[in-house]
């Protein structure tokens, strides 16, 4: 529901947050990333409670059950940390940061173009849109290249096995 709906914009906050940076209150950025954060988690309540719903209709084990919510809780925030909060936000603040540089180096030699001090905001924004898929792609080819064999070898052995082979089909 999160990812494939107009709430994931949600997520994409801290990115207008950081963009906004050089000319908005500090607190306001801040606050942009209270609601990324809480869009991340949101989704990652969601996930889990969408598997809880799924292993318990598969009459899998409370013990299997609760493994694997937790692990696609887990995995989800881990996941939405990455793609919707820490990186992107890095992206930006470095692009809003050099676009800014730039202007200011421009101004050095006396060229000032009009409105210069919104062309950090504005190039912040332009980029979101271009860096949203590339991070998506890195973080989807971290997490199950890391944390997916490491929490599927580690929920292996608390699961009892009649379930690993009922969730292999499922």
């Amino acid at each position: 529901m999160f990812r494939d709906t107009p709430i994931r914009l949600l997520g994409y906050m801290n990115e207008v947050g950081e963009s906004f940076r050089p000319i908005i209150p500090r607190i306001l950025v801040h606050s942009t990333y209270v609601i990324a954060a809480g869009y991340g988690l949101a989704d990652a309540l969601d996930k889990g409670h969408k598997n809880y719903k799924f292993t318990k209709h598969h009459n899998l084990s409370s013990n299997t059950v609760k493994i694997t919510t937790a692990g696609k809780v887990i995995e989800t925030f881990l996941w939405q940390s990455l793609a919707s909060v820490i990186i992107p936000a890095f992206v930006i603040n470095r692009i809003v940061w050099f676009t800014g540089k730039s202007v200011n180096f421009l101004a050095q030699k006396n060229i000032r173009p009009p409105r210069a001090h919104l062309y950090p905001t504005i190039v912040g924004l332009c980029s979101i849109p271009l860096i949203v898929h590339p991070i998506d792609s890195l973080v989807n080819l971290f997490v199950d290249n890391t944390y997916k064999p490491f929490a599927h070898k580690t929920m292996s052995s608390y699961i009892p096995p009649e379930d690993l082979n009922l969730l292999k089909d499922i």
